[in-house]
């Protein structure tokens, strides 16, 4: 496939209308053949859809592939990306995420929106806030060409304070009592999104590189999956959206107004991490990576508690799907800032 100066696709460049072909497609299925998302969503370990976990396999072990581990064991010496992922994630994030959805969800939209649903709304919003991204983030680093050594240990940074932070501030804003939060749903996450496509990466590396030398490995081997990772970001919102398709068709006004606390939020914080980046004068492979984990979200987690806690019909599924729904399209336009901007870094 043809590539510019930038490394950019034709493929990639039109990835925007892949996007809007493959939701459209995916609520096509599941509204006339609804027992295809039937049968696929039985496939499950720990409330995790299993061909879901293989697309995300599938758009990350490219990534993985490309982590030089001699390039991690620097990462101690430049501390300060990991330290704006960790700040702006857990310290700004989830209060900002409240705070704009609360705004309008029962003031601005107030006359549109009841009460009760409101509030199912908010605490969506909020399993979103809570949950920064861990494997989507590893397609916008791709596509921003982001230090994929780096990347790796902010994602897996993430996912050890999700363990520990994600139900205190998920029960501390929405003050919700008795809330059980699916632990073997994280461990199985972070074992299907980040520990079985890292092993598989560093071996397929190290095999590669021992029958064919670094420089084949770097200059052809990695190349021949350069659109892997975008197909199965794409086949992975067919998917979803097979599954939320009668959801989305009966609540359409609703979806809008769900969206646009959503997308403020993820402009925000990634212009947050981004600037922050810049500020303390990190380079531009390690700032993009930092300003996507936070402005994207672990939609997996936040679809899967909210489905355990509220219902797969409720109000609160509804709105972590939502947040599915522009995270793609959202996402893909801050990657076009990103690197319509990489000149600003040294």
């Amino acid at each position: 496939m043809k590539r510019d100066v930038s490394g950019i696709s034709s493929f990639q460049k039109n990835l925007s209308w892949w996007v809007l072909g493959c939701m459209a497609a995916g609520v096509a299925i599941g509204r006339f053949f609804p027992a295809v998302p039937s049968f696929l969503n039985k496939l499950q370990i720990a409330g995790i859809s299993l061909p879901i976990a293989v697309l995300i396999w599938v758009m990350i072990y490219p990534m993985m592939m490309k982590v030089d581990f001699q390039s991690v064991k620097q990462i101690g010496k430049n501390p300060r990306g990991l330290i704006v992922t960790w700040v702006t994630n857990w310290l700004i994030k989830p209060f900002t995420m409240y705070g704009i959805a609360w705004l309008f969800l029962f003031v601005i939209f107030k006359e549109l929106i009841p009460g009760e649903l409101a509030r199912q709304y908010l605490a969506g919003a909020v399993l979103l806030g809570a949950a920064p991204c861990t494997a989507m983030v590893f397609v916008w680093s791709t596509l921003t060409n982001g230090n994929p050594a780096y990347t790796v240990v902010q994602v897996a940074t993430n996912d050890l304070i999700i363990l520990v932070a994600f139900v205190p501030i998920v029960k501390f804003l929405l003050g919700v009592s008795n809330v059980v939060v699916p632990y073997s749903t994280l461990f199985v996450s972070v074992i299907l999104f980040v520990v079985i496509p890292l092993i598989g990466g560093i071996l397929t590396r190290l095999t590669v590189t021992k029958q064919k030398g670094r420089e084949y490995f770097e200059n052809t081997f990695v190349h021949i999956f350069d659109n892997v990772t975008t197909l199965g970001l794409l086949l992975t919102l067919v998917l979803i959206f097979s599954a939320q398709a009668e959801v989305i068709l009966s609540n359409p006004l609703h979806i809008v107004l769900i969206a646009i606390p959503l997308v403020l939020q993820t402009f925000l914080i990634f212009f947050l991490a981004y600037g922050a980046s810049k500020a303390v004068k990190l380079p531009f492979d390690i700032a993009a990576p930092a300003g996507m984990i936070g402005a994207s979200n672990f939609f997996e987690l936040a679809v899967a508690v909210a489905i355990a806690l509220f219902g797969t019909t409720s109000p609160a599924a509804l709105a972590t799907t939502v947040g599915v729904l522009t995270e793609v399209p959202v996402m893909l336009t801050l990657v076009k800032i990103a690197n319509n901007t990489k000149g600003r870094f040294t």
